[in-house]
């Protein structure tokens, strides 16, 4: 259903029981799945893809070029999953040579004014505040949460389950299943309400808690603390998950515990 007032181009590939408010403008080469409500003044440039049942709420912008001065008008992506939502006044900019795509995966809630910048891929049931901005090339990995005006720095990975504080500047890479607060950023425990409430295991959030006990509390460096991690811990699936973030981070990590 297309309300008048709307453009959509002949081009465009849209599911018969999509629902399009007026004032909102659809470029070229855009693909809309079923049962998803595109509201008011929004506007959805040219390679955006939106899966089903997702809702973009007034003001958002969905696929519009990079910030980014090396762009250079490649043919590139903007790919949104399934059950996404996109508060008010959300930009979500498209991806370069680099990666090809920005990306946000399923089950994903985007609130009012988050800017993801190209190249960034926010995988399924992440949700991201209000007015978190996040710069290229960055990745969040599945059931992060980042809490409102949180700035994250290009290039930087947030490992799956990471809860990070409101306000935060994330400098380094945040590992998985761990909350991350301060200034500098650093860690301040596992996420274990998270964990329980996608029914981890009690055993299993105490094994991830004595492995981050090794790495971040006991003031070793990351080398040595990798090392303990391996000898002392039997391999598990997630063991071995963290000790890959931390081996293959770029950026380096974010700090340990600072006592108060």
């Amino acid at each position: 259903m297309i309300q008048p007032f709307s453009y959509v181009h002949p081009s465009a590939k849209i599911a018969d029981n999509v629902t399009i408010d007026p004032f909102v403008t659809i470029h070229a080469d855009v693909e809309i799945g079923s049962g998803t409500h595109i509201m008011s003044g929004v506007t959805i440039f040219k390679g955006t893809r939106i899966g089903e049942n997702c809702k973009v709420f007034p003001g958002a912008s969905v696929g519009a070029i990079p910030q980014d001065l090396k762009f250079d008008g490649e043919e590139t992506l903007t790919i949104i999953g399934n059950n996404v939502t996109i508060r008010e006044y959300v930009t979500i900019n498209k991806g370069t040579n680099a990666l090809g795509f920005t990306k946000v995966g399923n089950h994903v809630l985007l609130m009012a004014y988050v800017h993801l910048a190209h190249d960034v891929v926010i995988e399924d049931h992440c949700i991201l505040a209000n007015s978190v901005q996040v710069a290229g090339h960055v990745k969040v990995e599945e059931y992060s949460i980042l809490g409102g005006a949180a700035l994250v720095h290009q290039f930087v990975n947030i490992g799956k389950h990471a809860m990070i504080s409101g306000g935060s500047l994330v400098r380094k890479d945040v590992p998985p299943y761990t909350k991350a607060a301060r200034e500098p950023l650093s860690y301040e425990g596992i996420n274990s309400i998270g964990l329980r409430r996608r029914k981890f295991a009690p055993e299993k959030i105490a094994e991830i808690q004595d492995i981050y006990r090794i790495l971040f509390v006991k003031n070793l460096n990351n080398s040595k603390a990798v090392k303990i991690i391996e000898t002392e811990f039997k391999p598990t699936k997630e063991r071995d998950e963290i000790l890959q973030f931390i081996k293959t981070s770029d950026r380096g990590i974010m700090k340990g515990y600072i006592s108060k």
